[in-house]
């Protein structure tokens, strides 16, 4: 079995990704901003029976062998910071890295102000990029891929959203040059269109409507979709896929 290391762990698509491989047996390493999150979402994946589960807290206490999955508080908003925060973690070679986590703020050029646009391009883009850079060492001796969680956003750009699609934009340019600068490592694109989600909710009140689960796509449908690309045979690369509900 494999190890793979998901930011954005406590989200929608990320808490997806992480339930399909520690189902399919593989090692986890959860990255996300709460620490009590990211416990509650490991207390879910080792004890899935609620009646049984201890408090959430708990499995990060036990001793490393004796679970599957460890969690690392961090926070992408400053991406000079994520290898201090990486300092202590022993990192195994990864079979992959998904990169799950993000921000969205909607706004016209006129209106956004200078630090939506600072956010966004910041966790969305440099983060990941700083991340992979460290990762890449240990990417390397698994012959690992990488999977960047794009969206619609990043194959084009609707008013309203400009920060927001060129942030996903540069992470594509990410994704792209990575795929020919290391040659051993897989690279993909996965580009979904919306999804249910509390990024989807923060969406629609930005857009002054309801949210409604049912409309969209589900998390799970997506994470299928990204671990799929994961368990490619070795001879081929799903590159980008576009993901529409």
């Amino acid at each position: 079995m494999g190890t793979y290391l998901i930011t954005g762990a406590t989200g929608g698509i990320g808490s997806a990704v992480a339930d399909l491989l520690y189902d399919a047996g593989h090692a986890l390493i959860l990255l996300g901003r709460s620490g009590e999150r990211l416990a509650e979402t490991a207390a879910r994946l080792t004890y899935p029976d609620p009646v049984t589960a201890p408090p959430a807290v708990e499995p990060v206490a036990r001793p490393a062998a004796e679970s599957r999955v460890r969690t690392v508080a961090m926070d992408l908003s400053d991406p000079r910071r994520i290898e201090a925060s990486l300092a202590d973690v022993d990192l195994p070679p990864l079979d992959g890295v998904v990169h799950s986590a993000g921000v969205v703020g909607l706004g016209t050029v006129a209106e956004a102000q200078p630090d939506a646009w600072i956010e966004q391009l910041l966790i969305n883009a440099a983060a990941p990029a700083e991340l992979t850079r460290l990762l890449l060492p240990a990417l390397r001796a698994a012959r690992g891929h990488v999977v960047f969680v794009n969206s619609g956003a990043g194959l084009r750009a609707n008013p309203g959203w400009g920060a927001y699609a060129a942030s996903k934009h540069a992470l594509r340019a990410l994704a792209d040059s990575l795929r020919a600068e290391e040659p051993e490592i897989r690279v993909t694109s996965v580009y979904p269109g919306r999804t249910a989600s509390e990024m989807q909710r923060k969406v629609r009140a930005q857009e002054g409507g309801e949210y409604d689960p049912e409309a969209y796509m589900s998390a799970r449908t997506v994470a299928t979709v990204i671990v799929n690309a994961l368990m490619t045979p070795r001879d081929a690369t799903v590159t980008d896929v576009s993901v529409r509900g």
